[in-house]
């Protein structure tokens, strides 16, 4: 994981160097593709992707190198060769993946924080999963195990499939005329993430488009049907952790109240969006399907927009000291750090949710930060980085000041649940 963090510590001020500069040419082109809280929420999306990831959260059914000591029926070279062949099996495995993500109610849930936006912009790129807790990707890897790819190429690879991904999440690029035979593109993946009745489940391939034009998942972008983003069942919300497993509430919700018996299992295992036909006449849900043009957009004043950007600035800061100082920290600081990140992500997000509960939230997370500082195995903090000890301790007394201004606001809304 040390490895892997220090990689993010390059990777994020890219990212966010690469979004500030489409979000520069938005606004002097006139076609801006970003408006603030969409932004913030994509980013703190890919903020609890990153500590979820940096702190291995999560539990491994079946490993790659389990199946390859299993499976492998030959021992390739590592040349270049090599890693043509797995980056190929990877892009392979990420197809099927992101099929299954696309087709099953259960699996839906770990890949609905990805379309979640109603923008399409590099930022939504980030929105990646913290609710795949159940690791068993490595079955889709079974060729690259015949074939004896070594593990370490596919732990080398993978992340670099991953961040080749980014660049096609944008509007201001048109057709890349022969490109759009081999590589997946911003037009063929602005179809993907459309809810348009032609292009839903559309072009699941991360980098070859072929795999598209072979099982029948490939739809060209038509002029004459601009796509409209986001998900069918609208998620309401700017809250990442909500995002990540609001579907699955619903699953939870729906196998509980059905009558039928059959129906309380057969729920999670049926294509995405099916529900038994009782609960949908008790709870039905709000869709895009009959109102396209609805949108999540409550509205700030400045104090608001300030407060929004205060936190993530802050908790930026606070992500890239645990990043910078991984190899240095214990493991019991690391976890429980990292989860105080992960509980400030979604407190704040839920305070510009408008949730009634928030602000009484944010007086107790500011309350638990000030507590995580003054424990006495804490105390190293103050004395090896006393910069980002007064950084940290600024920000726990303000969240409890901004939490008591909150309260004063009287925000009255609820989970959204349809």
């Amino acid at each position: 994981m040390e490895a892997y963090a220090a990689v993010l510590l390059w990777a994020i001020p890219g990212f966010f160097v690469l979004v500030l500069i489409e979000i520069a040419y938005g606004h002097f082109t006139q076609k801006q593709t970003y408006s603030l809280m969409d932004t913030l929420a994509s980013l703190s999306s890919g903020m609890t992707n990153v500590i979820k990831d940096v702190l291995g959260l999560g539990l491994i059914l079946i490993s790659y190198p389990f199946l390859l000591e299993h499976l492998s029926l030959i021992q390739m070279e590592s040349t270049l060769a090599i890693y043509v062949v797995a980056f190929v099996a990877i892009d392979f495995a990420s197809y099927w993946i992101h099929r299954l993500n696309h087709k099953i109610n259960i699996f839906w849930n770990q890949h609905i924080i990805h379309h979640s936006s109603e923008e399409f912009n590099l930022a939504c790129a980030l929105r990646q999963s913290i609710s795949n807790l159940i690791g068993f990707s490595a079955l889709f890897l079974i060729p690259a195990a015949f074939l004896g790819v070594p593990t370490e190429i596919i732990l080398t690879l993978s992340p670099l499939h991953l961040f080749a991904q980014f660049w096609y999440h944008t509007r201001h690029i048109g057709k890349l005329g022969f490109l759009e035979y081999l590589l997946v593109t911003p037009s063929q993946h602005r179809v993907h993430h459309a809810i348009n009745p032609i292009y839903i489940d559309k072009n699941l391939a991360a980098i070859f488009c072929v795999w598209d034009r072979i099982f029948g998942t490939f739809q060209e972008e038509l002029d004459s049907e601009p796509p409209i983003y986001g998900t069918l069942k609208p998620v309401q919300s700017w809250n990442p952790v909500w995002i990540n497993f609001q579907h699955f509430w619903l699953l939870i919700r729906d196998a509980w109240h059905t009558k039928d018996w059959g129906s309380k299992l057969k729920i999670w295992f049926m294509p995405t969006g099916w529900r038994p036909q009782d609960v949908v006449d008790r709870f039905p849900l709000v869709s895009r399907e009959t109102m396209p043009s609805l949108r999540y957009n409550p509205k700030y004043n400045n104090n608001w927009k300030g407060i929004a950007l205060f936190h993530f600035i802050l908790l930026v800061y606070i992500l890239l000291f645990l990043l910078g100082r991984f190899d240095q920290l214990d493991t019991s600081f690391q976890l429980s750090y990292g989860l105080l990140l992960m509980l400030s992500v979604f407190g704040f997000t839920a305070l510009m949710d408008f949730y009634s509960w928030a602000p009484l939230f944010e007086l107790v997370r500011g309350f638990t930060g000030l507590i995580f500082l003054s424990l006495s195995q804490h105390q190293f903090l103050m004395e090896r980085y006393p910069l980002s000890f007064a950084i940290l301790l600024f920000y726990f007394t303000a969240t409890l000041g901004i939490g008591l201004w909150a309260l004063k606001q009287a925000p009255n809304r609820s989970l959204v649940l349809n």
